[in-house]
């Protein structure tokens, strides 16, 4: 059983964030929080949010049965370009320049190690 959490439009470059993911793909969950709690880029705040949310969307979907987070593994652990905000400054000789301040979606998948059944319903 997995469950996934996915942030949108989050004001950070898709390459920034991909280089944390790197990091805690494969990781279980209290190992992977570790790590993002002493990781020093900005970054990390929007793929702990995105993590914790996976973990409360599996523990929710579980249902009356009572799961730990040293159970649970961050499976996937991926990020897409999103659109980029485009901004004007001065340039030489009077011309425009563009600023593109990129986006991205934050998407975390997480699973238990070992196998989960649903209780009732």
């Amino acid at each position: 059983m997995i469950a996934r959490a996915i942030k949108r439009y989050e004001r950070v470059s898709p390459r920034k964030v991909k280089m944390i993911l790197d990091v805690i793909r494969g990781k279980g969950v209290m190992e992977a929080r570790a790590l993002l709690q002493f990781h020093p880029s900005r970054s990390k705040i929007p793929i702990l949010k995105t993590m914790n949310s996976a973990v409360a969307n599996f523990k929710n979907s579980v249902g009356t049965l009572r799961v730990d987070d040293s159970e649970l593994y961050v499976k996937e652990a991926s990020v897409d370009a999103g659109p980029a905000l485009k901004r004007w400054r001065p340039g030489f000789r009077g011309t425009a320049d563009m600023i593109r301040r990129r986006t991205c979606h934050i998407r975390v998948i997480v699973d238990s190690y070992k196998p989960i059944e649903k209780k009732g319903g």
